[in-house]
């Protein structure tokens, strides 16, 4: 079976990036935004994002890298889409971990959440234009996911803090 190039693309670079990208930006939300709630401390918010965002990008990396070896179904190297992945789903997370290097936890707060937003928001265009979801459904499906997750992250924290 051949592929064009710019279905080759997105096999190869865009689909593992997304990915990663996904993983990265969804699967560190609560266990930031619970250290923040929980601690009151951007400082340890910052830490436990930055151990997630590298943990996840190890951990899909590698199991981008061993799902597939690219032969069959003409999805290229599979230690080019592991790097890829892996360096997507690390970006995912630290894009909204950065800004509890701020010491006002408050602000640090403020700038996270406009970032998460940003990132669903970024997330979901890629979708739209590489992968031809229908705009308006993968928003909703996007948002709707980063939320629920983003939602039991700060609920968690306020109930291991006591509040």
């Amino acid at each position: 079976m051949t592929h064009s190039a710019e279905h080759k693309t997105i096999l190869q670079i865009i689909q593992p990036g997304l990915l990663g990208l996904m993983d990265g930006s969804v699967s560190t939300l609560a266990p930031i935004f619970a250290t923040a709630t929980l601690t009151g401390n951007p400082h340890d918010a910052f830490f436990v994002g930055f151990a997630a965002s590298l943990g996840a990008g190890i951990s899909m990396g590698l199991a981008e890298a061993l799902s597939d070896d690219g032969v069959i179904s003409g999805r290229g190297s599979p230690l080019v889409r592991g790097g890829i992945t892996g360096i997507a789903t690390f970006l995912g997370g630290m894009f909204h971990t950065l800004p509890f290097l701020i010491p006002n936890l408050h602000a640090a707060l403020l700038l996270a959440y406009a970032v998460v937003v940003l990132e669903l928001l970024t997330i979901a265009y890629i979708r739209f234009h590489y992968m031809k979801s229908p705009l308006g459904r993968t928003i909703v499906q996007v948002i709707v996911g980063g939320g629920v997750v983003f939602a039991i992250g700060v609920w968690l924290g306020r109930i291991g803090a006591g509040s």
